[in-house]
This record gives structure tokens, C-alpha cells and sequence, in this order.
């Protein structure tokens, strides 16, 4: 016992005498959560980290909003049944569990932007060497994303964690779920202020960081989904005087050198290449067949038969274009050729899907999402940036908030339809607009992960997902029975199972 007090004795003594310098152990050149976010440049890099998970959210959104939908299938894959395979596919059939791991990624992904955007709107009224505009646009930002995130987690799982503060404790990372309505205030207050705080776009091509008109644009979304309808078209009308406008083509807004054009109103920034601070797009290797080639239509030798053969167009979306629609040559391809024992595609021709007569004997036809098909700067993907919010989304929401309040919408929906060389609706009826103008935005925003909550705040999700999905199993051999049975629990998503698993307040969602 002696000896023990002694050595503690020693300790003590030994540390009271130590210099203060000696027992420093950060050198001074090092950063630590206390000294730094302290100057511009600094807060800068923290509002760009706070964007940069957007791509992981983004690259795995198609399977909630577009393979959920009437929109796209996965081509079968019954040589690999691993669980990156399965658990895809049970989501895409409403067959999936709590256990998902690609609606864990989804939450993950969403609740790391909000994280570091919390980081830099809580230590940014603190810190005194950021000019006062300077703070603003970064908070603007910031809030822009958080509401971003926030619409789109309540959207597919209802009522979230609502994390607005950054978390310093163990205790703070714990919160329960938050009702619908106190997260759809949250996002109102955070797109207000990010409305406040940003300018308008300074020129086109825009830098693609959020901007007045970005959040402008949420903010009629999220009063459009909440029947705010008068509300939404004030907004919606300030968006032309921002410099807002149509492209020329409908296919211009989806390439490389039309980045964040007038028709932008917020995209997801890629940047392909080899190079350091690369960022390449990957999509357009998930949506092709898989293949020890995509030479054909990517322009690079890519072997894509570990991520390929998702989001395949249907034949329900192709049958929904109209004679003549513009869009349907620029959103959609065909590839030709065969599958080998292994369930890999040998490409043998590209064909535009215009007057398609068909594969010759021997060969089968693969639609796939064009709009996002351009040539592979390397083997990860190319430069093409994923559009969220575009232009033509505006108008047809304006078409939407005016017709549901019974003014005329034919002006904004017609716009659009000539864009893609159709003629004008002319109908006055409220009904037949409504469902014109819910087509209009299947067609003009395919493969942009819209159609599903689309078909849920309209309230047609079940019945058209249970009549797509009895249609399905007459046409494709390896559905499993059960597959695409829509029930009102299945309208939402189910809350993570590991998630629950760290935190005992989280409660689940019916039906899981």
C-alpha cells in the first residue's frame, strides 16, 4: 500500500513540476476542433465539405425515387445473390426489411451533410474575422443544404431526428423523431433564410453553389408538397427576373459543357478524370447493362459487371412519350446484343430508340437512360453533374400551384411542351390538367428522382405501383412472388435497423 502512495506521489509531483510547454503535446502548426473554423478561408473549406456528400446521396437516390416508381426495373442477376444484388432489388420490389443496407447509406449520407452544415452555421456568429456579407452567404448555403436534406428525409422515411445544433456530446448524438410537421417547419425557416442570405445568380454558367434562386426554388417545392399553392407561385414568379430561362434543347441541360446553365437551378457538381480533386460521375455505368465493354456507347472500355444493370427504362414510361416528343430520343437509347451464362451483356450495337423495328434475330434490345450517357473521361465515370432542381421543374410546378387554386396553367405546362415539339394543351378542365401536368412531369423529368414522391403527394402511389407491378410479373421471369405489392405502409421507407439498434429513442415505421 505504501509503495502505491508513493508512486502516485510521485506522479503528481512529477507533473506540478513539469514546464507548461513540455506537456503540450499539439505542436502549434496543428488543428485541432478548438482553433480552427476561425477565419474565411477556413469556413470556406468546412461549407465545401458540408456539399461534398451530396454525390453519395445522389448516386444511390435512383433506387428510392426512380426503380421504387413506374419509371425503371433492374435487369436480373441471378448469378450473384450476394447482398449488394439483393438488398437493391427487395427495395425496388417494396420487398425490402429495416436491415437494407442501401437505405442505411441514404440516412447516412443525408444526416453527414446536415452534420457538417450544423458544424459551420453554429461557429460562424462566433468567429469575428469573416466579413458580415461574407458569413451570410456561407449561413445561406449551409441552410440551403440542411433544408435540402431534411425535405428529403422526411419525404421517404416521416418523422426524423431533427438535428439543427452540432453534436458535442454523446447525450446530444441521441434525439427521437420529430413529427412530420415540426421537420417541414424546419426546412421552411432554413430555405427563408437561405432566401435572405444569397443573391441571385452572378452569370451563367453559375459556380454551383446555392443561390438565391436555388433556395427559392426548395422552398416552392416544399409548398407545393404541403398544398401552400398560393405561396409557391410567388415564389416561382421571382425566378425570371434571377435569369432564369429554358435551354435552347432539352438535351443541353444533362452535358458536361452546359454545366449549371440558365436552366440550372441547383446541380450536383462532378468532375471526372484521373487528376487530384477529381470527382468522376459513376452513373452511367449503373445504368447501362452489365458488360465486360460499354465501349459502345460510353467511348471507354469500361467493365462495369459489378455495378451495371440498374435503372433500365420500362416499357410503361417509354409507352407514356407522345409522337414526336423531342425528349424521348434525348433521355432514352437502345443497346443491342446478348447475355452470356453469367448474366453479362456483350454489346453488338447502339440504336436510336425512334421507330425502333426491333433487335435482328439472335440479339435483344436494352433500353437505358441516355441523358446521362457521355463519354467516360476515365474509368470511374465521366463530368456530368446530376440535376436537382432545373427550370422547366419550376414552370411545371407553377402549372401545378395555379391549377390547384383554379387559375389557368396552360402558359408555363406549354412552355415546356414546345421546348419538346408537342402542341399546346388547351383543356380548361381542372382534372384533365392535373393529370396533363403530372404526365408532363414523368416525361420531362425522367431519371431525375422525381416520379416517386411524385406518385405519393398525389396520391396515385399505390394504385399505379400495385397495376405497374401486376403488369410486371406477366412480362419478366425473375420477379419473386410478392414483388411490387404496394400498401400504404410501404409509402415510406423503413427507419434503419442499426440506427435503432444506437439509439433506444428511435421508434420504426409501421409495416417493418
Amino acid at each position: 500500500m505504501r509503495s502505491i502512495y508513493f508512486l502516485l506521489a510521485f506522479i503528481v509531483l512529477t507533473g506540478v513540476s513539469c514546464k507548461k510547454s513540455f506537456i503540450n503535446l499539439t505542436p502549434k502548426s496543428s488543428y485541432s476542433d478548438a482553433n480552427y473554423f476561425q477565419n474565411t478561408q477556413q469556413l470556406s473549406s468546412a461549407v465545401t465539405a458540408a456539399y461534398a456528400p451530396l454525390r453519395d446521396v445522389f448516386t444511390t437516390d435512383y433506387l428510392m425515387c426512380e426503380q421504387r416508381s413506374d419509371n425503371t426495373i433492374y435487369q436480373g442477376f441471378l448469378s450473384n445473390r450476394g447482398t449488394a444484388y439483393t438488398d437493391r432489388e427487395a427495395l425496388c420490389e417494396f420487398m425490402d426489411a429495416s436491415t437494407d443496407s442501401y437505405t442505411a447509406s441514404e440516412w447516412q449520407y443525408c444526416y453527414q451533410v446536415i452534420s457538417r452544415a450544423n458544424i459551420v452555421i453554429g461557429r460562424l456568429p462566433g468567429t469575428k474575422s469573416v466579413p458580415a456579407d461574407t458569413a451570410a452567404i456561407m449561413d445561406g448555403q449551409c441552410k440551403f443544404l440542411r433544408a435540402l436534406m431534411y425535405f428529403k428525409l422526411v419525404r421517404l422515411f416521416g418523422g426524423v431526428p431533427l438535428f439543427v445544433k452540432e453534436v458535442k456530446t454523446a447525450d446530444e448524438a441521441f434525439l427521437p423523431r420529430a413529427t412530420v410537421d415540426q421537420v417541414y417547419a424546419q426546412i421552411t425557416a432554413d430555405a427563408n433564410d437561405a432566401i435572405d442570405e444569397l443573391a441571385p445568380p452572378a452569370k451563367f454558367p453559375q459556380t454551383g453553389a446555392a443561390t438565391k434562386g436555388s433556395a427559392t426554388m426548395l422552398l416552392a417545392d416544399v409548398d407545393v408538397y404541403l398544398k401552400k399553392y398560393d405561396s409557391a407561385v410567388t415564389l416561382l414568379n421571382t425566378l425570371p427576373a434571377m435569369g432564369y430561362a429554358l435551354n435552347a434543347n432539352y438535351a443541353d441541360a444533362f452535358t458536361a459543357a452546359n454545366k449549371n446553365s440558365k436552366e440550372s437551378l441547383f446541380e450536383v457538381q462532378f468532375l471526372g478524370g484521373t487528376a487530384t480533386g477529381s470527382t468522376p460521375n459513376p452513373l452511367q455505368f449503373y445504368f447501362l447493362p452489365r458488360s465486360n465493354s460499354t465501349a459502345l456507347v460510353t467511348g471507354t472500355a469500361i467493365n462495369n459487371t459489378s455495378t451495371g444493370g440498374w435503372n433500365t427504362p420500362t416499357q410503361d414510361l417509354i409507352n407514356s412519350y407522345e409522337p414526336n416528343d423531342k425528349r424521348l430520343d434525348a433521355s432514352i437509347g437502345i443497346v443491342e446484343g446478348t447475355y452470356d451464362a453469367s448474366n453479362y451483356f456483350t454489346y453488338s450495337a447502339v440504336k436510336s430508340i425512334l421507330n425502333y423495328p426491333g433487335p435482328p434475330s439472335g440479339k435483344i434490345a436494352v433500353p437505358y437512360a441516355k441523358k446521362f450517357q457521355h463519354t467516360a473521361v476515365a474509368v470511374t465515370g465521366n463530368s456530368d453533374d446530376f440535376p436537382l432542381y432545373r427550370y422547366s421543374e419550376a414552370l411545371l410546378l407553377l402549372a401545378e400551384a395555379l391549377n390547384e387554386q383554379g387559375q389557368s396553367p396552360l402558359a408555363p405546362l406549354n412552355a415546356v411542351r414546345e421546348r419538346a415539339g408537342l402542341p399546346d394543351i388547351t383543356s380548361a378542365n381542372q382534372d384533365t390538367l392535373r393529370a396533363a401536368i403530372l404526365h408532363e412531369r414523368r416525361i420531362e423529368l425522367a431519371f431525375e428522382d422525381k416520379r416517386w414522391h411524385d406518385l405519393v403527394r398525389s396520391g396515385n402511389a399505390i394504385s399505379v405501383m400495385n397495376a405497374f407491378g401486376a403488369n410486371l410479373q406477366t412480362q419478366i421471369t425473375y420477379l419473386p412472388a410478392g414483388a411490387y405489392v404496394v400498401t400504404a405502409d410501404k409509402l415510406l421507407l423503413p427507419i434503419p435497423a442499426a440506427e435503432i439498434g444506437v439509439n433506444t429513442l428511435l421508434t420504426q415505421n409501421l409495416g417493418y
